[in-house]
C-alpha cells in the first residue's frame, strides 16, 4: 500500500513517462512482475500517459527552455516514448511562433557577437549556437539570413 501512495503521488506531481515510473518502482524495492501491475494500474487510473507526457515535455521545452524539435525529439527518445507520441508532442508547437523564436534567438545571439567583424565567421557562430538548441538546419538559415538582412 506504501508504494501505490507513494507512486501515485510521484505520477500526480508532475506528468511522468513509464521510463521514470519503472526506476522509481525500482527505488522504491519492487520486483519486475509488481512493477508492472503498478504501470497497469496507474495508466488506468489515468496517472500515466506517455501521449500526454510527449505533449507537456514538447511544450515545456520549447517555451520555456527555446528548445528546437531535434533536441526535444533526442529527450523523448531518450525517455523511449514511441514515434506515435512524439509527433503528437511536436504537434504542441505552433510553426510561426517556433520560426520567430529561431530568429529571435538568433538576433539575440548576433547583439552578443556585436564585436565580431567577420560576417561569415558571425553567421557560423550563430549556426552553431541555434543547431545546439536543436533547430534544423533550414530554421538555422532562414532565421540567420532575415536577421543578417534586418542590419
Amino acid at each position: 500500500m506504501e508504494v501505490t501512495a507513494a507512486i501515485e503521488h510521484y505520477c500526480r506531481y508532475q506528468e511522468r513517462c513509464h521510463k521514470e515510473v519503472r526506476n522509481k518502482l525500482y527505488e522504491l524495492g519492487c520486483k519486475t512482475p509488481e512493477v508492472e501491475e503498478h504501470i497497469a494500474e496507474l495508466i488506468e487510473k489515468d496517472l500515466l500517459n506517455e501521449e500526454r507526457y510527449a505533449r507537456a515535455i514538447a511544450r515545456g521545452k520549447f517555451r520555456m527552455l527555446q528548445w528546437g524539435k531535434i533536441k526535444i525529439v533526442q529527450q523523448l527518445k531518450f525517455q523511449q516514448i514511441s514515434e506515435y507520441c512524439i509527433k503528437k508532442g511536436l504537434s504542441e508547437i505552433d510553426e510561426d511562433e517556433y520560426q520567430q523564436t529561431a530568429k529571435e534567438l538568433a538576433a539575440k545571439k548576433s547583439r552578443e557577437l556585436r564585436g565580431e567583424k567577420k560576417q561569415y565567421i558571425l553567421k557560423q557562430k550563430i549556426y552553431r549556437y541555434l543547431y545546439g538548441k536543436g533547430y534544423e538546419p533550414n530554421i538555422i538559415n532562414v532565421a540567420i539570413n532575415e536577421i543578417i538582412n534586418d542590419d
